[in-house]
């Protein structure tokens, strides 16, 4: 399938450092190794045919508002944890940028159709069996 071409420009990514949640004992009390990457799709360089498709995802990271919220808080460094943050934007992203085969209606062969009509007899004959008997 033929993807779109876009770049991401680092300046239209915002990061904050936050704490993770979880087991890590002192560490994780003190230290801000997770990473909430902030990206606008409104505002953003995208092609506006990746931004609509992007809008229209059912996708819990994407607001009401179009900007992307992803938390990264897997590894225990932050450089990490930014690397991984990005990866997932870039997958949604191309997700996006992958223009969706068109349908072509079909319709149903002879064969298909004839083994549809066996199966519905076959099912009435057994429905037909359970009822009461008759003498």
């Amino acid at each position: 399938m033929p993807k779109l071409a876009y770049t991401l420009e680092p300046s239209q990514i915002e990061w904050i450092a936050i704490r993770a949640q979880g087991a890590g004992g002192q560490n994780v009390n003190k230290v801000s190794n997770a990473v909430m990457l902030r990206f606008d799709i409104g505002a953003s360089s995208l092609p506006d045919e990746i931004k609509t498709r992007l809008r229209s995802r059912a996708d819990q990271r994407i607001s009401g508002d179009g900007v992307v919220v992803i938390k990264a808080q897997e590894h225990r460094s932050q450089l990490m944890n930014r690397a991984e943050a990005l990866v997932r934007l870039r997958e949604l992203i191309d997700s996006a940028a992958t223009v969706p085969r068109k349908r072509r209606p079909t319709k149903p062969t002879r064969a298909a159709r004839e083994r549809r009509l066996q199966s519905k007899a076959r099912t009435s004959t057994i429905k037909a069996g359970r009822g009461p008997v008759r003498e």
